[in-house]
């Protein structure tokens, strides 16, 4: 299989895709993860048009992570697509770069990254994907009493049966920060956990994260869904890693690194829902 063949090469194939899917069963339940190389230019120019957005520079079209229960046929999948289609197609919640005001302010009006500053859709990529449930009944919003997902049962030594870490997509923001969307699995003998984090940071102006975590008791077959939007101003998290006693070339690593400042994130929105299959 050839990585770097021509442009238009078709890729990747049926059996490439196939061989680069690798799985788990646990108890009834199919853990799957794939990992391919960046998109060609054929497939990109077809999803952007799909999607009617441009998509982000460094695009894993054909990457994806899933949970299936064998014998229901419930399956909720992760994939780029799909969380691309949940992006702001409009100016509605579009962010500027952080030095947008001194070019706005100039008379070089012809400059030419003002093009790259004012765009029609979001284009820090930010989305509220969830997973897409493919076949089943889908999750149900749980009351405040409901039960969160048991972090102390996670915490134990128990030994990791299976795990995948996956890049749906990632974009440099014109070189003035960082969005990228990942899948982490790990499956133990009685439960699995999985994260889907998007990490958007722009230089000067925002930090955001946004974490789904999907939790399977296999046991039970009761699942729970997490979802959780942090972010806070980029001068409000360098100060929090200042304060915190870090070093000034600390805190540029720090600013690199979701799990250096997730804490000290506010939470914005928090939303808890479940399944139970039968």
């Amino acid at each position: 299989m050839a990585f770097n063949g021509p442009i238009e090469e078709a890729f990747p194939t049926p059996d490439a895709v196939d061989r680069s899917t690798v799985s788990h069963v646990q108890k009834g339940f199919k853990i799957s993860a794939r990992k391919l190389p960046i998109s060609k230019s054929g497939p990109i120019d077809e999803m952007s048009h799909r999607l009617g957005i441009p998509v982000p520079e460094m695009i894993f079209g054909d990457n994806m992570v899933s949970i299936e229960h064998v014998a229901s046929g419930w399956r909720l999948e992760f994939n780029a697509y799909d969380a691309l289609d949940r992006v702001d197609k409009t100016d509605k919640n579009m962010l500027k770069v952080a030095y947008s005001q001194e070019w706005s302010s100039s008379r070089e009006k012809t400059h030419e990254g003002i093009k790259e500053v004012v765009k029609p859709f979001d284009w820090s990529y930010t989305t509220d994907y969830k997973g897409t449930v493919i076949n089943g009944q889908g999750f149900e919003f749980q009351t405040e009493k409901a039960k969160p997902i048991p972090i102390e049962l996670l915490k134990r030594p128990d030994p990791i049966l299976f795990f995948e870490e996956v890049v749906l997509y990632e974009s440099e923001l014109d070189d003035n920060g960082i969005s990228v969307l990942s899948c982490k699995v790990r499956v133990m003998p009685d439960r699995m956990l999985l994260l889907t984090r998007l990490f958007m940071r722009l230089d000067g102006v925002l930090v955001r994260i946004r974490d789904t975590r999907i939790y399977v008791d296999f046991n039970t077959r009761k699942i729970i869904r997490d979802y959780t939007e942090r972010e806070d101003d980029f001068e409000k998290v360098k100060k929090s890693l200042l304060f915190s006693g870090r070093l000034p070339g600390d805190i540029t690593v720090a600013l690199r690194d979701p799990n250096q400042i997730s804490h000290l994130l506010p939470e914005v929105t928090h939303t808890l829902e479940s399944l139970a299959i039968a």
